[in-house]
């Protein structure tokens, strides 16, 4: 059962601080770039692991955010940024990390006519002119249901095609406000339906008030629209104004749901307490192309 506890958090939630050697370095040349990520806007408790290993998660349009999640730590109001010039500058990042795999995400962007779709896919083809073998995944927005902007991503052929519903169908208003559960299943049924052979992905966190038969549909709800890939990660409370946490999950209840999405059909499920939707997103794309490929 999950640990009610919360006034002391879990041994296994507890992270080691490492801020030397590639993190130190890749910090700089996010400074000097003048790009965001996602790992330091959201507060990703992976942030050390990942930069050490020169591994990133670039947040594209600008770090303020037209939607207010009760979740999410990533800054609110009306953006004013539109850097066209962007996408060139992450693919700089790119070339000078020496990386083979990026996630490209975004805050949401409701303020532009296509979401900002057209700076994804920019950004895209920017990082394969410059490095063509680097794998790049977008995390993208729902895009307010604008098929036409989700199809000017996928024509830019991302290796990855992610998006997140967050949390089950019943708690989704509450958790996500501008975000619809229904919508967000559509886009990953519209965005496999565009392009068959690439990966779609999404995840959800947990310790939010869901029962496990909630997840477990949620599972279901997925499957029924294609989603290769699935992230399962704990909920943790940026602030005390966002959304509480209810519950921590066990490392062994993750293993357990990890388990019961394999036996849905999905191709890679990643779920541990510190799963982000990026952590180790190079593994989870390997294996599910690999899946695509000798099912085609």
């Amino acid at each position: 059962m999950p640990v009610y506890d919360l006034e002391r958090k879990p041994e296994w939630l507890k992270i080691r601080l490492q801020t030397g050697g590639h993190y130190a370095e890749l910090k700089q040349l996010m400074r000097h770039q003048t790009l965001h990520t996602v790992c330091e806007e959201a507060r990703c408790p992976n942030i050390y692991e990942c930069w050490s290993h020169r591994t990133a998660t670039f947040m594209i349009l600008g770090d303020i955010c037209t939607r207010a999640c009760r979740f999410c730590a990533v800054k609110t109001g009306q953006p004013t940024e539109l850097d066209w010039a962007e996408p060139e500058r992450v693919a700089d990042a790119v070339e000078a990390m020496g990386l083979r795999y990026v996630v490209i995400t975004s805050v949401a962007r409701d303020d532009l006519h296509d979401g900002g779709a057209s700076i994804f896919a920019a950004t895209i083809r920017a990082i394969r002119q410059r490095m063509p073998d680097c794998q790049v995944e977008v995390l993208i927005p729902d895009f307010r249901g604008n098929w036409d902007a989700l199809r000017v991503v996928m024509d830019a052929e991302p290796d990855v095609l992610n998006h997140n519903v967050e949390t089950v169908r019943r708690l989704s208003n509450a958790l996500r406000r501008t975000a619809k559960y229904d919508r967000s299943l559509e886009l990953l049924r519209r965005a496999k339906e565009m392009r068959p052979h690439i990966p779609t992905k999404s995840g959800i966190m947990v310790g939010v008030g869901e029962t496990w038969e909630e997840i477990l549909q949620t599972m279901d709800d997925l499957r029924s629209v294609g989603c290769d890939i699935l992230t399962i990660g704990q909920y943790l409370q940026p602030t005390k104004e966002h959304y509480p946490l209810v519950a921590y999950y066990t490392p062994e209840e993750f293993a357990q749901l990890k388990e019961e999405g394999l036996k849905r059909g999905f191709r890679h499920v990643e779920s541990g307490p510190l799963v982000r939707s990026s952590y180790h997103a190079h593994e989870q794309a390997q294996n599910a192309q690999r899946l695509v490929q000798t099912t085609q």
